[in-house]
């Protein structure tokens, strides 16, 4: 809870993953990767309660057993690749409401492709948010890109071309206005909000600076692979 105000953490970790197959539980630097997440969020004074919406009761039993709530198996209309995130997180939130009579101020949603988290990223984007509760009603995690959209191309038979035409384009690397990826070290959004916009990216949304290290998604076997030397690297694990 923070400023009274009730906090629950969503992990959404689908066992269905064409990059990296069964990448939510595979072992990362001697944990599962959703581990990391969940332990991050259960170290959060702010967050109440640390719930993982998953189809696979496999996610669940690791989920569980490094202290989350799993009180049900998502549906499968929602464990398909066209279900949302946003469509996942509703199911948890009106299960909270209707099933439990438990209501949340603020919903965080955590990636646990994004283990790369500092132990204060959640209290400094809860306290920015719940400090200025009255202009903004989401906070979202972003990283500088270094890849940036100016130079990025498209391709159309044997020609390329810029992928932005109206982006002008630099000699320089230093020259271009910093540009930003939503990583998903957390998105933080007012639940009434939330349900109304139906998006982790409402209108006034304000931001958090990721560091440069973590600025890593995990996709397939090359990303996981980058995350988890950058682990050995920044935390000295093995």
């Amino acid at each position: 809870m923070i400023d009274g105000k009730r906090v629950l953490a969503v992990i959404p970790a689908r066992a269905g993953s064409k990059g990296l197959p069964g990448k939510n539980i595979k072992m990362l630097c001697g944990k599962p990767l959703i581990a990391w997440s969940i332990e991050v969020a259960l170290n959060c004074p702010y967050i109440d309660t640390v719930m993982v919406t998953t189809d696979s009761d496999e996610i669940a039993v690791v989920a569980r057993k490094f202290g989350a709530e799993v009180p049900f198996l998502r549906p499968e209309y929602l464990a398909t690749d066209t279900a949302t995130t946003f469509d996942a997180v509703k199911h948890v939130v009106d299960y909270y409401s209707d099933e439990l009579c438990c209501n949340f101020d603020y919903v965080v949603l955590i990636e646990p492709t994004s283990p790369l988290r500092e132990l204060d990223d959640l209290d400094s984007m809860l306290e920015t948010i719940s400090q200025n509760d009255k202009e903004f009603d989401a906070i979202v995690s972003l990283g500088e890109v270094h890849e940036h959209p100016s130079i990025m191309k498209k391709v159309d038979g044997s020609l390329m071309s810029p992928f932005c035409r109206e982006l002008a384009v630099t000699s320089r690397r230093q020259d271009n206005e910093a540009a930003y990826f939503p990583y998903g070290v957390a998105y933080i959004v007012k639940t009434p909000t939330l349900l109304q916009e139906k998006t982790f990216y409402p209108e006034r949304t304000t931001y958090f600076v990721i560091q440069r290290h973590q600025c890593y998604e995990i996709d397939d076997i090359f990303d996981f692979l980058a995350i988890e030397n950058i682990m050995k690297y920044q935390r000295g694990l093995k």
